[in-house]
């Protein structure tokens, strides 16, 4: 049951993607989220060469109809899928998924052909065996691997390894002189069709490679590789480094015109902001300019303010009404030149004016000079 759990989540996933994809994802399905566990393994699957035997029960197969409704514990389905596994890709690891699902209780034999066989009957491999064996023995649908697989399955390796079922793509698979190597497993009812992920393959990962050669030996050849390993001729080595150069001076003038623009960017932001702040601040000094200077201004105000004072301060205090008249008030008093004293002798007459002294400052002066003559 949790093999179908974990399908049917993975399932339920590519949906979603294909939903997206189409613009009709649902929304029950796209909140759909897969809970938090931890389910991998610690070790590599094991060889089957390095297994203790089975138990000496003779060999029996589970029913398609047995396998889908669950065997016991001690009885798991024992699916087997065979490949070369070259360049180990996601498209490897679906197809390991969907045999390790195929029934609620399975147990996973994966086949790896050896490299002889596989130059044979196939070309020549990126990975050597032993590189091959090693990336699928870390795959975590795995649980056993048999080294050196046989290229058609014989009677005798399906009871040796007590295989149920065959998992592969349905697409007829011609090779060694037949249409399709796995035509007597379908007959036999021991095939478990499988589906394969479109656009992922090792052939088409090579069509890459070489497609883009030349981007990948200058990128070794940047990584420390020599043009030995490479098999790269003298020539094309200087050539490659030539392009490099090139390139790196090309992505300098790219980052230079980026920094450039950006540069630009941020001098016409600032300038927009330091004009809208000179803008501001003008209507401001403006508006501070008015405020004091304007017809209505504080200055004007102040100015009459103290035209007012300066006006208060110099005009003349009016008398009371009940000040006394001339001959009512007291004498005034005598000023006399501070050179001239009672005890100094008389000065010489003088013609007088109007009756009085010409050395007298005051009337009170005329009246005690008349008692001493």
């Amino acid at each position: 049951m949790e093999a179908q759990s974990s399908s049917g989540m993975l399932l339920n996933r590519k949906r979603r993607r294909d939903g997206e994809n189409n613009g009709e994802t649902d929304e029950s399905e796209r909140l759909l989220k897969i809970p938090r566990c931890t389910v991998g393994l610690k070790h590599p699957a094991p060889f089957a060469d390095e297994l203790e035997p089975a138990d000496g029960k003779p060999y029996e197969r589970v029913s398609m109809e047995e396998a889908k409704r669950g065997t016991p514990a001690n009885r798991p389905v024992r699916v087997y899928a065979d490949g070369i596994f070259d360049v180990f890709h996601s498209g490897h690891a679906r197809a390991l998924m969907q045999a390790k699902c195929l029934f609620p209780n399975t147990h996973l034999i994966v086949g790896v052909c050896s490299d002889d066989l596989t130059h044979k009957y196939k070309g020549f491999t990126v990975m050597n065996e032993d590189e091959r064996y090693d990336a699928v023995a870390h795959c975590r649908y795995v649980d056993e691997i048999v080294r050196n697989a046989p290229w058609t399955l014989t009677p005798e390796f399906l009871a040796k390894h007590r295989i149920d079922f065959v998992a592969h793509d349905d697409i007829p698979y011609s090779s060694a002189g037949s249409d399709d190597v796995y035509k007597h497993i379908k007959d036999a009812g021991m095939f478990a069709p499988t589906q394969r992920t479109e656009g992922i393959s090792t052939s088409d990962i090579i069509t890459r490679i070489v497609r883009d050669y030349d981007v990948y030996v200058r990128r070794n050849l940047q990584r420390g590789y020599t043009a030995k390993e490479l098999n790269v001729s003298f020539i094309n080595e200087k050539k490659y480094h030539l392009q490099e150069r090139v390139d790196k001076v090309k992505r300098k003038v790219r980052d230079v015109e980026e920094k450039s623009k950006e540069f630009v960017q941020k001098v016409e932001e600032k300038s927009i902001d330091l004009i809208q702040k000179w803008e501001e601040k003008s209507r401001e000094f403006i508006g501070n300019f008015l405020q004091m200077f304007g017809p209505e201004g504080a200055l004007k105000h102040m100015l009459k303010e103290g035209k007012g004072r300066m006006l208060q301060a110099i005009s003349p205090r009016h008398s009371p009404d009940s000040s006394p008249t001339r001959e009512e008030r007291s004498p005034s008093p005598t000023f006399r030149l501070p050179f001239f004293t009672k005890t100094s002798p008389p000065p010489s007459p003088l013609p007088q004016h109007s009756g009085a002294r010409g050395y007298l400052i005051s009337e009170d002066d005329d009246d005690e000079d008349d008692d001493e003559n």
